[in-house]
């Protein structure tokens, strides 16, 4: 061709690289690179007075040519394997069935197990920090301030296009996965959870028909290619190298931000949450915003240098100079135009522009008058740019002063509805997740507010008041406001059994009569145990009321009293502590066979020293159990029993204290017979000692007669002049099955 004749022409060896390209392209492909990328589009037309050899012209067809030949090239190759891929789908399913038969099968991983659940939420948040990195291109260009050109930040093309790399590793690990990951059939989710399909034709044939195009999009490596292929080969081109890093970057934000919602939906839906806490949560809702801050400020660094570009090409209309003299790497080769451009672009504020013919910056008056799009510090213009558009987009745009340029005001006004609509979802993000943290106190304020009202309106005493404040607040610094009933009625009941196992098993330790059943019973017993809160000085239960459930202490202490049913000059009074019981007169009950319906009365009166906390047994609850574990009927738990019974120890210290007594009364009878029976055998003895012996004789004689005389009437003493001897025997549970 005439183009390759004439760059082979020149000695420069890079354009000899391009000859060879050129070559190599035309002759494996046809010529129809004129029409599709003209000359006028790679460079604005140039002047009458010295204008770019033909060679350059030449030279920018070159470039583009081969590099979107190679593009177009690794594309046709995507698509034929995709064909390729698709076609083989049938023999992919035969495949697996072979497979399967022999017993080989690919792992197919779980779409709700864990693994995947957490490479989900590592995936997603890889994707954020790429839509944080992708702007960083925007800042490549820089302006030469003092010799008024353009050029390439070649540091930061290099920690860019590194970081981007990383988070494309990620999505090429995600594609991968996807092909490995099953997926519930939709006509299977009428019950339960739904069929889980491991065939790997159908995953990737599904994969394949949804989001696979929009994967592979978002994976390209576009702003690489053009950062390293692209933009060195343009050859000065870097105002039309701004145009492509644009097209590029914003190409690409399209699928991401498009599979980002899918992947968060999939989150959500699989584990409930993204975030453990409802911190996490708010600074990940802040943390969007604050991105969305640093792209509009990267877009706004771009478009400054745009329109600077723009007040160039307009001072130069009609000035004969050179388009390549506004790249620093040409202007040894055309020169510069400081006088020209510094006559026409001079920087004036937007409300103070009187001359018409001024260029008007608009909104990128800033970044031009502080330098920033002149900075070698680019941490400095990072950070201004992200602060522009922080301020910009929270205050809706309303402080942009624009141009009548169209690109500007379009720009401002996006800027306007997206700080409008992000703003808003950042709030209620935010105050949905800070007030999940304060709903439990919000709820306590409400219920204690509600308490005080009905207190006030009921004209209840001062002493029941506090004593329902102290029982709210103890509480509230139990549960915090969780109620463990329900959390744990709503679980499955193996998993129920463990737990109250978990809570209940190291407590009823305390509780001899608990500790001395065996596992099937502990088990029975901790199941259907209830926690229960009592305050200071609350009253449990009260002689001769019916008794509703059988309490284990777990901490605390109680007073239990006894009058033995009202009899006058009895009382009875002992001390419960942590592993004591009460209500013992449930359990025989529950143990008899032939018991009533109604509930047994209680023959004590029990009241709590300190706060108690215990675990109770209904009524129904300890019917079931007597009734369904025989081992409840043991001689071993009778005894434990017996001895751990207040009730029982009560009667037994009466009792022994009876027969104490009855030995006491039997011994002095013995020992009076005896010195009488020594008395009249001393009767014939010597005479000095007769009237003693006789007086002795006459002495224990009347003794014992009062004695024996007194006997009957204290066998007939009223049950209240001697209370204690007189207890009645606590009712004998139904021990009459014995151990196998």
């Amino acid at each position: 061709m005439s183009s390759s004749v004439q760059l082979t022409s020149f000695d420069d060896p890079k354009l000899d690289k391009f000859v060879r390209f050129e070559d190599r392209d035309s002759e494996g492909s046809t010529s129809s690179d004129q029409p599709l990328f003209p000359s006028k589009r790679l460079l604005p037309s140039p002047s009458p007075s010295p204008s770019p050899s033909p060679s350059t012209s030449s030279e920018h067809k070159a470039t583009f040519a081969s590099a979107l030949d190679v593009i177009r090239r690794g594309v046709q190759r995507s698509s034929q394997g995709i064909r390729s891929l698709r076609g083989s789908l049938s023999f992919e399913s035969f495949n697996y069935r072979s497979r399967k038969k022999a017993g080989y099968q690919t792992e197919i991983l779980d779409p709700q197990g864990p693994f995947l659940r957490r490479w989900n939420k590592i995936f997603l948040i890889s994707c954020i920090f790429a839509m944080a990195w992708d702007p960083l291109f925007l800042y490549v260009p820089v302006i030469d301030g003092q010799r008024n050109c353009l050029k390439l930040d070649h540091k930061l093309e290099i920690i860019a296009c590194v970081l981007r790399t990383i988070t494309d590793l990620f999505y090429l690990l995600h594609i991968f996965l996807q092909f490995r990951t099953g997926f519930i059939s939709p006509s299977s989710r009428v019950l339960g959870r739904g069929e889980l399909i491991k065939d790997p034709a159908a995953i990737a044939k599904r994969y394949l028909s949804s989001y696979f195009i929009v994967d592979v999009l978002a994976v390209l490596p576009f702003p690489q290619m053009a950062v390293a292929v692209i933009i060195p080969k343009m050859s000065g081109g870097h105002l039309t190298s701004k145009g492509l890093l644009k097209l590029v970057i914003f190409t690409q934000y399209a699928p991401r931000l498009f599979r980002i919602y899918p992947l968060y939906k999939g989150v959500t839906r699989t584990s409930g949450i993204i975030t453990e806490t409802a911190w996490a949560g708010a600074a990940l809702n802040l943390f969007l915003y604050m991105l969305a801050s640093h792209l509009f400020g990267a877009v706004w660094y771009l478009f400054a240098i745009d329109r600077l570009g723009r007040c160039w090409h307009d001072s130069c209309k009609g000035q004969g100079c050179p388009r390549l003299s506004f790249y620093c790497e040409h202007q040894d080769q055309h020169g510069g135009n400081y006088k020209v451009i510094q006559g026409y672009c001079n920087l004036v504020q937007p409300d103070q522009i009187t001359n018409s013919s001024a260029f008007n910056f608009g909104m990128v008056y800033d970044a031009l008058q502080l330098q920033v799009v002149q900075s070698g510090d680019f941490k400095e213009k990072l950070f201004y740019c992200f602060w522009w558009g922080l301020r910009n987009l929270s205050s809706l745009g309303q402080n942009l002063e624009t141009s009548t340029f169209i690109g500007e005001n379009l720009f401002a006004a996006f800027i306007c509805v997206s700080g409008l609509v992000l703003f808003s979802l950042l709030i209620v993000n935010m105050q949905e997740y800070l007030q999940s943290t304060t709903v439990r106190v919000e709820e306590m304020r409400v219920r204690r507010r509600d308490a005080e009202q009905w207190m006030s309106h009921r004209l209840l005493p001062d002493h029941l008041r506090e004593r329902i404040r102290r029982y709210e607040q103890y509480k509230w610094q139990e549960t915090r406001g969780v109620d463990e009933e329900f959390v744990i009625h709503n679980l499955p009941k193996d998993l129920r059994r463990d737990i109250k196992r978990h809570l209940c098993l190291a407590l009823i330790k305390k509780v001899p009569m608990l500790w001395k059943m065996d596992e099937r019973l502990k088990d029975a017993v901790c199941d259907r145990l209830k926690p229960v809160l009592y305050t200071e000085k609350s009253y449990i239960v009260r002689e001769g009321d019916p008794v509703n459930e059988m309490l284990f202490i777990m901490r605390g202490h109680l007073s239990t009293m006894t009058t033995n049913g009202g009899r006058t000059g009895f009382f009875n009074s002992l001390y419960l502590d942590p592993g004591d019981f009460c209500g013992e007169e449930l359990l025989t009950w529950a143990l008899d066979p032939h018991s009533l319906s109604n509930l047994p009365l209680s023959t004590r009166t029990v009241q709590s020293l300190t706060d108690v906390e215990a675990f109770a047994l209904m009524p129904d609850d300890l019917k079931f159990v007597a009734s369904q574990f025989r081992r409840l009927h043991s001689k071993q738990l009778r005894h434990t029993f017996r001895s751990s019974s207040h009730q029982w120890r009560l009667w037994a210290a009466g009792f022994i204290q009876a027969a104490w007594r009855r030995y006491v009364r039997r011994k002095l009878e013995k020992s009076l017979e005896e010195a009488e029976e020594d008395a009249l055998s001393r009767e014939g003895g010597s005479s000095p000692s007769l009237g003693a012996t006789i007086f002795a004789s006459r002495f224990a004689a009347n003794a014992l007669r009062n004695l024996r005389r007194k006997s009957p009437q204290i066998a007939r003493i009223p049950p209240q002049r001697s209370p204690l001897l007189n207890l009645p025997k606590p009712a004998e549970p139904d021990f009459t099955s014995e151990d196998a």
